[in-house]
């Protein structure tokens, strides 16, 4: 005996618009976490290389002759002091990076001291490499993200 029960024909689409209800939403929050992340992604290579620069540049002294300032921020975009080879980041340039140090105070704004003393008396020379006006690049064209832009990404060490 072989009985169809009724109404099971009818319930055969509601899978297919129910998929269809919940798929939309599902890829919006996958297309999301794939900015968030390539943006999460772009902010902290950059700021890796914000502070190697910083780093390169405090074993040195900005009076001192060779002082490699654009050496540091090639080594913030390109990741080398040569400027070889691609941005680490698509979109970020060398006129981007500023280096605010005993000697080069252009471009240097807020509460940044170049010089300051310690408690005994002694002059300590301090050096800022910060990147400023970099604007997200986006991997995908969905989310409308054009004219984001990163507040700027710095790091100050201390000078030799």
């Amino acid at each position: 005996m072989n009985r169809k029960r009724p109404g099971i024909r009818r319930m055969r689409g509601a899978v297919a618009v129910e998929f269809a209800f919940l798929s939309i939403p599902m890829a919006l929050l996958l297309l999301g976490i794939a900015e968030f992340g390539n943006a999460f992604h772009q902010y902290n290579t950059i700021d890796k290389s914000v502070r190697d620069a910083a780093r390169m540049l405090s074993a040195y002294s900005p009076v001192q002759a060779g002082y490699p300032s654009g050496g540091g921020q090639c080594l913030v975009v390109y990741g080398n002091t040569g400027c070889t080879g691609s941005p680490l980041v698509a979109g970020l340039t060398t006129s981007m990076v500023v280096v605010c140090d005993q000697v080069n105070t252009s471009g240097c704004t807020g509460q940044f001291k170049n010089v300051q003393t310690d408690p005994s008396g002694d002059t300590i020379n301090l050096v800022q490499v910060k990147v400023t006006g970099y604007p997200y690049s986006q991997i995908t064209g969905f989310f409308n993200l054009a004219g984001v832009i990163f507040g700027d990404i710095s790091c100050v060490m201390r000078q030799t």
